[in-house]
C-alpha cells in the first residue's frame, strides 16, 4: 500500500507522468471534458468529492510552478478563489485568463488528464503547471 496521501491509482498515475512545464486540469462537475483517454472522473454525487479536496491531494504530490484560474472565479466565486490561493505554496505563480480560455487549455495536447470531481459551485476549476523538483525528498 502507497505511504503517501492520495490512493486514487489513475490520478497517481498521471502526476507521475507530467514532465515540467505539462499541464493537469481539476475541474467542477460541469466543466466539459473530452473522453479521450485523459479523463479521470473522480464524481460520486454532487458535492463529492470537493473540488478543495482533490486539489488539496493533488497538491501534496505534485510540485506546480504556475496556476490558472478563470477571472470570473473572482467575483463568481471569491470564497473558492481564498480556499485556492490558500492551499498554494508561495512561489507559484497565478494566472487569471478567462474561463473559455481555461477550457481549451483542458483540451490541449499539454494536458495530461483532466480530473473532474463532484463539485457544485462556478468557476472551480484550475490548470497546473508542473513544476521540478530536485531536491524533494527521496524514498528511503
Amino acid at each position: 500500500m502507497r505511504k503517501t496521501n492520495l490512493l486514487n491509482t489513475n490520478l497517481s498515475s498521471a502526476i507521475s507522468e507530467i514532465g515540467h512545464t505539462q499541464w493537469l486540469t481539476i475541474g467542477d462537475s460541469g466543466l466539459p471534458i473530452a473522453n479521450d483517454g485523459r479523463k479521470i472522473d473522480l464524481s460520486v454525487v454532487r458535492g463529492l468529492p470537493t473540488f478543495i479536496s482533490v486539489l488539496e491531494a493533488t497538491l501534496s504530490e505534485m510540485k506546480v510552478q504556475k496556476v490558472f484560474l478563470a477571472e470570473e472565479i473572482k467575483t463568481d466565486n471569491p470564497d473558492q478563489q481564498a480556499a485556492i490561493l490558500k492551499l498554494l505554496d508561495s512561489d507559484v505563480e497565478v494566472v487569471y485568463i478567462s474561463h473559455d480560455e481555461l477550457k481549451k487549455m483542458s483540451r490541449d495536447e499539454n494536458n495530461i488528464a483532466t480530473v473532474r470531481t463532484g463539485e457544485t459551485t462556478a468557476f472551480s476549476n484550475i490548470v497546473l503547471e508542473s513544476n521540478v523538483d530536485f531536491i524533494g525528498e527521496a524514498i528511503k
